[in-house]
C-alpha cells in the first residue's frame, strides 16, 4: 500500500495520499494551505486519482485547499459535522490573534459533504478507514483508522496525537481534559505497532507515544 505525505503551507502540515499497490485511485488526506499544487504533481506523477477528501478536523491549516482539490477532482469530502461550520468560517476555529491571517478572504465548502460520525466505517479507493470520534483539539476532531498490506495498522491522527507531543487546546472549542480522554479511549487502546500519521511532524507508533511521549505520562486506557 501507498502511504506517504508532504508537508505544506506556513504550517508545514501533512498533506496525505493513501492508495493501494498499483492501483489508480486514492485518497488524500487534509489538503492544507498551499498543497493543491504538489499534490496535483505527485497524482499526475504516480498516475492516481482521487475518490474522496478526508478531514481530521477543520482547522485552516488542514482544510484550506480542501474544496479546491474536491473541485479539481469531482470527489467529496468527509468531515464531522462539529467542525463543518469551520469550512466556510475558518476564523471561528482559530481565535482572533490567528484570524488577520485571513481577514477579508472567502471561503466555502465543496459542493458535496459526507458528515461523519463516530464508528463509520469510510470505503474510498478499496480502503477501509474506520473513523474515531477525538474531540478536544476541535469539537469535532477525527482518526481514521486502516490497515496496510492486511497486516500492518495505522493511524491518520490529525492533531490529535503527535511524536513526543499532542494536540493544542487552547483555541476554541479545545479541551485539554477532553483531548486525553480521546487519546486514552482511542488511541491508547491501539497495538503499539499501530503507525501515527500526524497532521504536524514525523511519523511514530503508538508504542512509541505510550511509553515516552511526556504528555501521556499516567495516562492510560483505564483512565
Amino acid at each position: 500500500m501507498l502511504v506517504t505525505g508532504f508537508p505544506a503551507g506556513m504550517f508545514q502540515t501533512n498533506c496525505y495520499v493513501v492508495a493501494h499497490d498499483d492501483a489508480r485511485e486514492c485518497v488524500v488526506v487534509d489538503p492544507g494551505q498551499d498543497a493543491a499544487a504538489p499534490l496535483a504533481g505527485f497524482l499526475d506523477e504516480r498516475g492516481l486519482v482521487p475518490t474522496a477528501v478526508l478531514v481530521t478536523h477543520g482547522h485552516l491549516d488542514h482544510v484550506w485547499n480542501v474544496r479546491e482539490v474536491c473541485e479539481t477532482y469531482s470527489v467529496p469530502a468527509y468531515i464531522h459535522p462539529a467542525d463543518r461550520g469551520m469550512l466556510t468560517d475558518p476564523a471561528s476555529g482559530i481565535g482572533p490573534t490567528m484570524a488577520q491571517f485571513v481577514a477579508g478572504m472567502e471561503f466555502s465548502e465543496p459542493e458535496r459533504i459526507v458528515e461523519l460520525a463516530d464508528g463509520d466505517v469510510v470505503t474510498e479507493a478499496g480502503i477501509e478507514f474506520t473513523v474515531d470520534h477525538t474531540p478536544g483539539h476541535t469539537r469535532g476532531g477525527v482518526v481514521f483508522r486502516a490497515v496496510a498490506d492486511g497486516s500492518t495498522p495505522f493511524a491518520l491522527t490529525g492533531d490529535t496525537l503527535f511524536q513526543g507531543s499532542i494536540g493544542r487546546t487552547d483555541l476554541p472549542g479545545g479541551d485539554h481534559e477532553q483531548l486525553l480522554q480521546s487519546i486514552a479511549d482511542r488511541l491508547l487502546v491501539l497495538p503499539d505497532e499501530t503507525v501515527v500519521l500526524p497532521g504536524h511532524g514525523a511519523a511514530t507508533t503508538i508504542g512509541t507515544e505510550r511509553t515516552g511521549n511526556p504528555f501521556l505520562v499516567g495516562l492510560s486506557e483505564s483512565r
